[in-house]
């Protein structure tokens, strides 16, 4: 497969011309540092939505373990039409959520989850797999 690094950000890809919105792609494999998603390939980090998915290069909008996840972070995800957000915490919970960004979720009235990553992974899978239009932020290490 190839790697979502190389994967173009505005992914195209849609189950059917039928549903109200493209589906979220499954993660289907998740292990320390790799993740493998559905029509996308390998990554470490990875930002999925609706539609596609791409990695998650914390250098672009500054993001470290804390304060954390950033607004910034989370465009691409309702930009591409996320009414649920999944937020990982990492393998080990290291990484935080800006306290700004909870109220920008809150003042968008998304709904969203912050969970261990392997726990982010399987509801990201589940609500996907009931038609949600749901995005989420993966962090597979720490």
């Amino acid at each position: 497969m190839s790697s979502l690094d190389d994967y173009l950000a505005h992914s195209t890809q849609t189950n059917s011309p039928m549903t109200e919105h493209p589906k979220s792609p499954a993660i289907e494999h998740l292990s320390w540092g790799v993740m493998q998603v559905h029509g996308l390939g390998t990554g470490k980090d990875v930002k999925l939505w609706p539609g596609g998915g791409r990695a998650w290069n914390w250098n672009e909008t500054h993001t470290r373990h804390v304060p954390g996840i950033q607004v910034a972070d989370l465009t691409d995800l309702v930009d591409h039409g996320a009414d649920v957000i999944v937020l990982s915490r990492g393998m080990n919970l290291v990484l935080q959520t800006a306290p700004e960004t909870l109220k920008w979720l809150d003042q968008q009235g998304l709904k969203y989850h912050i969970l261990e990553t392997r726990e982010a992974a399987k509801l990201y899978n589940e609500l996907a797999g009931q038609g949600v239009a749901v995005g989420g932020l993966f962090h597979s290490t720490c």
